[in-house]
């Protein structure tokens, strides 16, 4: 069995936490509702779009939820369109990270809340598109923390459950690698905290980018 190394993207990958929030207080904007605090948009950070708003937003019904997640859409595309996202950085030691994973034989993927045009723009944003052989999304799959994402990306690579990891900064992550039986590696520098994601079933929690290829190797 191949050995799969699968990546969250928001909060793990990239800190894209600006541009998300700025969407999403349009999107209730637009819809003339109290936008939520910053803190609790960067809790559903990991979901999908409509269950995500859904946990902002549980009064509502499940159209109104619909509606606001075509208006998170197109804020996020004019911000795009019109050059005002936020460059959305690598976290510290990413780069040299899935580097060093690479050249030490393992398979890399990413499974994300994002869609695959977002996806796609990111990683080409950071030249890092040749980096993965699996790249899973919510445009094919149910939100996280159902283990669907994941189960395609070990179809994909050739990789089994004993040989995959699953590393996020969301306990929706962990729980994902927890339902497709693979291991769970948490990140400190995402949206979640050490504790919430030890609860949700990490296996360990990395600190830094860098501490995340010895953590691998000793599995």
């Amino acid at each position: 069995m191949n050995r799969l190394a699968v990546f969250d993207c928001d909060g793990t990958l990239v800190d894209s936490q600006v541009n998300i929030c700025r969407a999403m207080e349009e999107c209730f904007s637009v819809a003339k509702l109290d936008p939520p605090s910053r803190n609790d948009i960067r809790r559903i950070v990991g979901l999908s779009l409509v269950p995500a708003i859904a946990q902002l937003l549980p009064e509502a019904d499940a159209r109104l939820h619909e509606i606001l997640a075509e208006d998170y859409k197109r804020a996020f595309h004019a911000l795009r369109q019109t050059g005002t996202l936020d460059p959305e950085p690598l976290y510290d030691g990413i780069a040299q990270t899935l580097e060093t994973l690479d050249a030490n034989g393992w398979l890399l993927g990413v499974a994300t809340g994002k869609s695959d045009r977002g996806l796609a723009l990111i990683l080409a944003h950071h030249g890092l598109t040749h980096r993965f052989v699996t790249l899973q999304t919510a445009d094919r799959h149910p939100s996280k923390p159902h283990p669907s994402m994941l189960e395609l990306a070990m179809a994909e690579a050739g990789a089994g459950p004993e040989t995959t990891v699953m590393i996020g900064d969301t306990s929706f992550d962990m729980a994902m690698a927890r339902a497709a039986g693979a291991h769970a590696l948490g990140v400190a520098w995402g949206y979640h905290t050490a504790h919430e994601l030890r609860e949700a079933g990490a296996h360990h929690v990395a600190e830094h980018a860098s501490a995340l290829p010895p953590h691998l190797e000793g599995l």
